[in-house]
């Protein structure tokens, strides 16, 4: 089992070992041509370099704490028009920066993945939003290729949701309009607002279910279990490849730090129950994510690596993990 952990890399200060970069919209159009083109090109350098850097600590951890999700700024606005053209005059400069950090997380057995945002939405009943949920996968995509995957199934992760007034027909549409390597990556997670976990699994034929079990009990008020029927749906969907699981709890004083929180006690609204903790207090719960032993796991929680190698210190002592 690997235990990973989101896009920043924090100090015990809580700040990043090696921040990315970003820029906005605004900021960028605000620019003549060729500050642009530096702006942009300075930024796609300085992550490209922090994310080697990034892997290579990773590389030193034991082997179930190489787990790890890219940011999805690692090219800077790529997918706006005006940057676009800017991106594909320079690209090439920037394709042994990818190779590397490829090289480097194959070598050392990393298990890497993107999550394209709440807005890329391949399931919507809005043409225009799908059309910008397809580019947007398809630049995931990219960075993943140039890194050197998308050659075998699931030899990498991007990971969305399947909420959309289109539902599966809609999802099922769009999927078929994806590159041949972002429909080997491509997998879809249940939410915990409008799309449950019986939804995505009508699309396990397609691709990969991922199975947030926090987004779960948040919809439901279900702490699924390991032996429920559906969880043998969702690793069958893996089709070989060891599956993710997604595990976030509630903030800290909303839940209580032992045992099973029960939504009508608690009494306060989904949208307080979805926020995510510091970190994983509550070892009722950490017992029942690490009871999926056939998964690894994300860690959604805000303390991000922290929190993640808290919770690998208490898994080793309760013997959950090597």
């Amino acid at each position: 089992m690997k235990l990973g952990f989101a896009c920043k890399y924090l100090n015990h200060d809580g700040k990043q070992f090696f921040p990315f970069r970003a820029t906005t919209r605004k900021r960028f159009l605000s620019l003549p041509h060729d500050q642009r083109n530096q702006l942009i090109y300075e930024i796609s350098v300085t992550n490209l370099n922090q994310l080697y850097l990034t892997l290579e600590q990773l590389a030193t951890l034991p082997e179930p704490l190489r787990m790890m999700r890219i940011g999805s700024d690692l090219l800077p606005l790529y997918t706006v028009p005006e940057a676009t053209s800017l991106f594909a005059a320079f690209l090439p400069e920037l394709h042994p920066l990818f190779a590397r950090c490829g090289e480097l997380a194959r070598a050392h057995q990393i298990r890497l993945s993107f999550h394209p945002g709440q807005y890329t939405v391949l399931a919507s009943d809005n043409p225009d939003v799908v059309s910008r949920a397809l580019e947007d996968v398809e630049y995931h995509t990219l960075c993943a290729c140039l890194m050197g995957y998308g050659q075998r199934f699931q030899d990498f992760k991007i990971n969305i949701h399947m909420n959309g007034k289109a539902g599966f027909d809609g999802f099922k549409r769009s999927f078929g309009q994806l590159s041949e390597e972002a429909r080997r990556m491509l997998t879809v997670e249940n939410d915990e607002i409008s799309c449950s976990l019986d939804d995505v699994l009508q699309a396990a034929a397609l691709c990969p279910v991922v199975l947030d079990i926090h987004h779960h009990w948040v919809k439901e008020n279900q702490f699924i279990q390991p032996d429920d029927a559906r969880i043998a749906a969702i690793i069958a969907s893996w089709r070989g490849v060891r599956p993710v699981l997604h595990y976030s709890i509630s903030q800290e004083g909303i839940i209580p730090p032992q045992g099973w929180p029960d939504q009508q006690q608690l009494g306060v609204s989904k949208s307080k129950l979805r926020a995510h903790s510091d970190y994983y207090f509550n070892d009722t719960l950490n017992d029942w994510a690490l009871s999926f032993q056939d998964f690894d796991i994300m860690c959604e929680v805000k303390m991000k690596n922290l929190a993640r190698e808290q919770l690998y210190q208490w898994a080793k002592q309760q013997q959950r993990i090597a």
